[in-house]
């Protein structure tokens, strides 16, 4: 394990170092007192540190900015800040950092942080529950698997509804998204298309017994979201380990997405 140490106050990078040292007896540890250094050293190196313990108020390049910097050279590093200004607790949280540790570190609390993180690095798909994976590539998995369907639409089907967040939709709705280019007279004939898909979707919920998930009402479409488990749902619920799993891309096969996927780039979306 890669992890690197940053802070401007080298009595406090030493107290840093020491206790990650005695956390992580088996890791790398890179010493850094200037944030611009740890940056010049990922993109000539081109290192990739699995997890930065990193200050936030510092000269230059500060420790939010750096964060950000770090996850654009190095999208899978863990950030952890650790600072005496617990002010800072919001602006990290939005940036997706992975931990938060006021001061005085300690190996103990180190040894917490990556515990976590090693934790949620495992994947969280293998239980009797639906997963489904909205960043990236939209995917569905049951027990560790990707979930297959009959028709290809289908799952697209399901990822618009993914999509609405458990608000009703028509048919008509489904039709305009999926089909977004069908003329008017054939968009009338999709009708007939959309029942199949939904019929599809309803065999393969209930062949997992999981028929709750979807939820019909007066020709209206919807899922239950509290009934699976969505990367996309628990970092609108505030998870910072799906928050530091984002990385700008969502559902990047649909294009109706691109709305929802513009609002979360820029951090509209409520």
């Amino acid at each position: 394990m890669l992890i690197y140490a940053i802070d401007d106050e080298q009595s406090m990078l030493n107290l840093l170092h020491k206790a990650i040292a005695l956390a992580a007896p088996n890791a790398e540890i890179r010493d850094f007192q200037r944030s611009m250094l740890a940056v010049q050293t990922l993109e000539e190196n081109q290192e990739k540190p699995d997890v930065v313990f990193t200050d936030i108020k510092m000269p230059g390049l500060d420790g939010l900015r750096l964060a950000i910097r770090i996850k654009e050279l190095s999208p899978d590093t863990r950030i952890v800040f650790v600072t005496s200004y617990s002010e800072f607790a919001l602006d990290a949280y939005q940036i997706h950092a992975s931990g938060y540790i006021m001061k005085p570190v300690t190996a103990d609390r180190i040894r917490e942080e990556l515990e976590h993180i090693l934790s949620a690095a495992q994947s969280e798909t293998a239980s009797n529950r639906l997963f489904v994976r909205c960043f990236g590539s939209f995917e569905i998995f049951w027990q560790g698997e990707p979930l297959k369907f009959s028709r290809r639409q289908t799952k697209e089907l399901f990822a618009y509804l993914v999509d609405r967040r458990g608000t009703f939709c028509s048919a008509e709705e489904v039709i305009s998204a999926i089909f977004w280019n069908a003329s008017d007279e054939n968009k009338r004939q999709l009708k007939h298309t959309i029942r199949n898909l939904v019929y599809d979707l309803r065999q393969t919920l209930h062949e997992l017994h999981m028929d709750n998930v979807l939820v019909r009402k007066s020709g209206l479409l919807a899922i239950r979201t509290d009934l699976i488990d969505c990367d996309y749902y628990r970092m609108l619920a505030g998870n910072m380990d799906a928050l530091n799993s984002y990385r700008g891309v969502y559902m990047e096969q649909y294009s109706w997405a691109e709305t929802t996927a513009g609002s979360l780039y820029f951090g509209k979306l409520q």
